[in-house]
């Protein structure tokens, strides 16, 4: 797809130098089972160069996470964070509280935080800023129910709140946005075909450069959604997915680096 900024000048998106492969636990894990965890992946030889790799461990956990992986090649972050850097909000935890612990970035607006906890495209766009101003990077999670894309409207949808997110966001700071259909993700998650991941990234790519111009083509796009070792190649042959956002078929280590050796074999040469 030839993407063009306001002034109708062609923009070559730029690939990432590094292939994104990474995890959230969700609300898993006892801090035994965490620290094991990080402690089997800084000592591991199977963390390629041409992969950036990521675990995103529940809070109580980032700190202990982080302190093991601190001088390893994988990057810590949380799930979430509030929009403020402190105030009267109980429960939350803010950007400067995650950067203490030792987080790098931060996941923003998947689709459990929306349809559970009132995440809205507007939250997302405050939370992006908050998060680029402490210098985390935000992770955007973004993606249509099974409703939005039978009615031929998923597009749309997507991208939509891919504007709503880059609207504050610092044109030099990083940022990555993860495509997760809702239809595709959770247990009960069918996988996207690479051919409909394509379909929406290369949307979101689009997007990107529509609202950031030529900082918007250096903006990864990862995709999330049933992914497996099994099919994790089909994604990454797909020439705008960046990355892959992978759920509990990484909540162990041996699974984790079956993707990874995965993604290190369909990397992309250096241009």
């Amino acid at each position: 797809m030839l993407l063009r900024n306001a002034m109708g000048e062609m923009i070559v998106p730029m690939d990432p130098v590094k292939t994104l492969v990474g995890t959230s636990w969700k609300m898993t894990k006892t801090r035994m089972e965490a620290e094991a965890f990080a402690e089997a992946l800084r000592t591991s030889d199977d963390i390629p160069d041409g992969v950036e790799l990521f675990v995103l461990p529940p809070y109580t956990l980032v700190d202990a996470v982080a302190r093991i992986l601190t001088a390893s090649p994988v990057r810590v972050g949380a799930q979430n964070l509030h929009w403020e850097d402190s105030g009267p909000f109980t429960g939350e935890i803010s950007a400067p509280m995650l950067v203490e612990a030792g987080a790098t970035i931060v996941e923003i607006g998947h689709s459990e935080r929306r349809q559970l906890f009132g995440e809205t495209d507007d939250t997302v766009r405050l939370k992006v800023a908050a998060a680029q101003r402490h210098g985390l990077t935000p992770v955007v999670c973004v993606g249509e129910s099974r409703a939005v894309r039978e009615s031929g409207h998923a597009v749309g949808h997507v991208t939509a709140s891919v504007r709503a997110a880059l609207a504050d966001a610092r044109p030099g700071a990083e940022i990555w946005i993860a495509y997760e259909p809702v239809w595709a993700i959770g247990e009960n998650g069918h996988a996207a075909t690479p051919e409909q991941a394509e379909q929406i990234h290369a949307a979101i790519r689009e997007t990107c450069v529509e609202v950031l111009a030529a900082a918007g083509s250096r903006i990864p796009v990862l995709y999330g959604g049933s992914v497996t070792a099994g099919n994790a190649a089909g994604y990454l042959s797909a020439p705008s997915v960046d990355g892959l956002f992978v759920g509990r078929a990484a909540w162990t280590v041996q699974g984790l680096l079956d993707i990874v050796r995965v993604a290190a074999a369909a990397a992309r040469p250096p241009a």
